[in-house]
């Protein structure tokens, strides 16, 4: 048994998330962490929400609530739509925990006594009809590059320029619209990146076995355009982590607060300390997940991420963590996602343009979801959501394939046997074929699950879908009835025992079918097929079954449109 460290992107707390979001770390980090569960391994999955930063009171001043009663809301809801579509953390945190808070606070301590922090003096926008700095993303503009007339002051989001608030063209304030912005003096404090280059370099190519996609935004940043540069880690904000160490704040960074993405990236450590205290275990309970000299050297930490994200967890994170000077727990593989694009444009959260994950489950259960976005997801390039290929990956995969395998099988055992597994007959040459093809596809399955390789697996899994339907189609027992009954019995059976196979193969992909699956067949039996011929007899003559509901329906072309239509705007 090996131990795996998993951990997907947080989520900023301002709003809910589209099925963009959801495709490119939360629903692939759950599939993984499902499969080493079942194939036996200790798991320790996290996630947690990102609730510091602009965003956060932007969106608290819209909702005009307190952050802190925003962000607990907000953290709810994200909770309940984690639970919604299966995600199956070990613990859902939060960065503004105190855990966090002392965290980052012990970080930054030791980063400046390692001379990896400076004090900086800079130039930021003021606006004076609000009173106050306004932090990057309090500034909006158009973009110098792209014209977009809605660009922020770190980013655009049309072009993804990164930007400085004083490149923007006519720039206004987030806050109040105001244009009377100024240029005035304020001090931060600066993690020295550039420090770390030649060490982040030799780790990075360490990596050997990373994606491609990993490895040259980690490398671009590294090199590209003057290299990687010392990034400014505090903020004039009110909300977030006070800029401050060993109980006592720095000279000149009073009122300041550490900026988000030194803080967010923190919390997957932190993380740990919240769920070893909600079930009252000490620290050690966490640190050997995370301290090499406490146990963790014999964690393999993963974690997954759309590619936005690759530059802080690829050389801010690390350099964090590397330049404590402290035995912490860096990343053995980080698996990336391009974007997955919405019906010829773009899912968008700050334009609500796309569905989003309550919407999703307001229409169909979430295993729907969880196999189309999966099967399809972004690995090797960009992918995009339509309604037609949705409707076709539903119908064609979950209904035709896998729920017709097993309402045939068990209403057919019904009608002729009752509702218990038949005994008589023996296998033949036709039972021997399928086991071995099963055996090879079980095989290539897990071996996609093991590199992460998404897609594959989902084609695999699909494949011995097919291939139950095939031995079916064959063996014909409905045919053999009539003649040998006893050798119609025993492809029942075989067939029963391969629904139980189905749904273990399945379960990190589909849980709750996989789950109705094991209900419908009165077994607990959730061991995987290391075995073939015994799993393909581990439900025994006489064990009784039942003929479960419809397990997915099929998407009319009257749905297709309907919400096709309902999703063309933007969300309200």
């Amino acid at each position: 048994m090996a131990r795996h460290l998993i951990t997907s992107a947080i989520p900023y707390i301002n709003g809910i998330k589209h099925l963009g979001n959801l495709v490119g770390s939360q629903l692939p980090a759950d599939l993984y962490a499902r499969y080493m569960r079942a194939r036996g391994h200790e798991v320790l999955f996290l996630c947690a929400t990102d609730e510091h930063g602009t965003p956060a009171e932007l969106a608290a001043a819209k909702a005009g609530k307190p952050v802190p009663e925003y962000c607990a809301e907000m953290w709810q809801v994200q909770k309940d739509l984690s639970d919604g579509f299966g995600l199956s953390f070990d613990h859902f945190g939060r960065s503004s925990s105190p855990q966090n808070t002392a965290l980052t606070q012990h970080f930054a301590g030791k980063l400046w006594e390692n001379g990896l922090i400076e004090e900086v003096t800079e130039k930021q926008v003021y606006s004076r009809a609000d009173g106050r700095f306004l932090p990057d993303r309090y500034i909006e503009g158009t973009c110098p590059n792209c014209g977009y007339e809605k660009a922020r002051g770190d980013q655009c989001e049309n072009c993804t320029k990164q930007l400085d608030p004083t490149d923007l063209i006519d720039a206004r304030s987030a806050i109040s619209g105001a244009t009377d912005l100024e240029v005035r003096e304020t001090k931060h404090l600066y993690l020295r990146q550039s420090k770390m280059r030649d060490k982040l370099d030799a780790w990075i190519d360490s990596k050997t076995d990373w994606p491609l996609l990993t490895t040259s935004i980690a490398k671009k940043w590294l090199h590209d355009e003057g290299g990687l540069r010392d990034r400014g880690i505090t903020r004039d904000l009110d909300w977030g982590v006070p800029a401050q160490f060993d109980g006592a704040p720095w000279s000149g960074m009073e009122g300041k607060v550490f900026y988000v993405w030194f803080d967010a990236p923190i919390e997957y450590i932190a993380c740990a300390a919240e769920w070893a205290e909600a079930r009252g275990l000490d620290a050690a309970a966490w640190r050997r997940w995370w301290r090499t000299d406490e146990g963790a050297e014999d964690v393999r930490y993963t974690q997954f991420m759309g590619k936005d994200n690759v530059p802080f967890h690829t050389l801010s994170f690390p350099a964090t963590l590397m330049g404590s000077g402290e035995p912490w727990k860096l990343v053995d593989y980080i698996k990336s996602f391009n974007y997955l694009n919405y019906d010829g444009g773009q899912f968008s959260t700050s334009q609500g343009r796309g569905v989003f994950m309550d919407q999703a489950l307001e229409i169909l259960p979430a295993d729907y979801w969880r196999w189309w976005l999966l099967s399809h997801a972004p690995e090797g390039g960009d992918a995009e959501f339509t309604w037609e290929n949705f409707q076709t990956g539903v119908n064609k995969d979950l209904a035709d394939v896998l729920g017709n395998f097993v309402s045939r099988v068990t209403k057919f055992c019904r009608s002729k046997f009752g509702e218990a597994v038949p005994g008589g007959g023996d296998p033949g040459a036709r039972e021997a074929a399928l086991t071995e093809t099963l055996e090879t596809r079980i095989a290539a399955y897990a071996a996609h699950m093991e590199a992460i390789e998404v897609r594959k697996a989902a084609m695999e899994l699909r494949a011995i879908w097919v291939a139950g339907n095939e031995y079916l189609q064959e063996a014909a027992p409905w045919a053999t009835y009539k003649e040998a009954p006893d050798t119609a019995a025993m492809q029942i059976r075989l067939a029963l025992n391969l629904i139980r196979v189905h749904a273990v193969l399945s379960a990190p992909f589909i849980p709750g079918a996989a789950r109705r699956m094991l209900d419908a067949l009165n077994t607990g039996d959730e061991s995987w097929p290391d075995d073939v011929p015994a799993a393909l007899g581990a439900l025994p003559a006489g064990h009784a079954f039942s003929v479960p509901d419809v397990l997915f329906a099929k998407i009319t072309d009257d749905d297709r449109d309907a919400w096709r239509d309902r999703f063309a705007g933007t969300r309200d």
